[in-house]
């Protein structure tokens, strides 16, 4: 393995997630100095103010833009940096950007913490930097056959995301969704935040009104 990181930065908006991919580097790297950016600014800015990191974990979805404008400066400032990107997005407008932006990891952290800990020590080993989905993905994307069409007006809603509206307009709360999904709480979290973002919507009420209006539930 290479030299384990001594300087870490973590640019993860939700703070409760942010906070358990600190403990999992601090556990994983002994000794590791942990900073948390939850935007780009502030990113820039803990760059700007404190040593270079050795790892970054990279979220894409961020208020101010997206991770993959980190990731390229981060490439050209830091060379030594390994990037490694941390996100619930594994289709290929996500992946094929952040790896031409540089990133040497691509993970989904909606995966358990031992399981993401292992493949963060793996990177660092030179292993092969990809979850296992991401992988197959990338394997395929030269043959796989045309994906089924989503349904009307909710192209914008991956498929996690589609299931996790039906749940919420269905009246499943946070735990519970965790449960059905096999998801931690964390992961779901970051779910609502991208739907709510998307569709533009700040209830569940308003969740359950778009769920019916895209077809994805029967209104009653």
């Amino acid at each position: 393995m290479n030299a384990p990181p001594r300087h870490a930065l973590v640019l993860e908006d939700l703070p409760d997630v942010a906070g358990w991919l600190a403990r999992l580097l601090e556990q994983r790297f002994p000794g590791v100095q942990v900073v948390h950016a939850g935007t780009l600014a502030q990113a820039r800015r803990c760059l700007d103010a404190g040593p270079p990191p050795d790892l970054a974990l990279v979220d894409l979805g961020l208020p101010d833009g997206s991770g993959v404008d980190l990731i390229r400066e981060l490439a050209q400032r830091h060379p030594g940096c390994t990037l490694v990107v941390t996100t619930l997005f594994g289709d290929d407008a996500h992946v094929f950007p952040a790896l031409r932006a540089g990133a040497h990891g691509y993970l989904l952290k909606d995966q358990p913490a031992d399981r993401l800990g292992a493949a963060l020590e793996g990177i660092l080993r030179g292993e092969p930097p990809l979850s296992p989905a991401i992988a197959q993905r990338l394997l395929r994307v030269f043959n796989a056959a045309p994906e089924p069409m989503p349904a009307p007006g909710c192209e914008q809603l991956t498929a996690r995301e589609r299931e996790v509206l039906v749940l919420v307009s269905k009246g499943c709360r946070l735990p519970e969704l965790a449960d059905r999904l096999q998801i931690s709480r964390h992961t779901v979290s970051d779910h609502l935040k991208n739907i709510y973002r998307k569709l533009n919507i700040n209830s569940r009420a308003e969740a359950a009104l778009e769920a019916v209006r895209l077809g994805l539930v029967a209104g009653s």
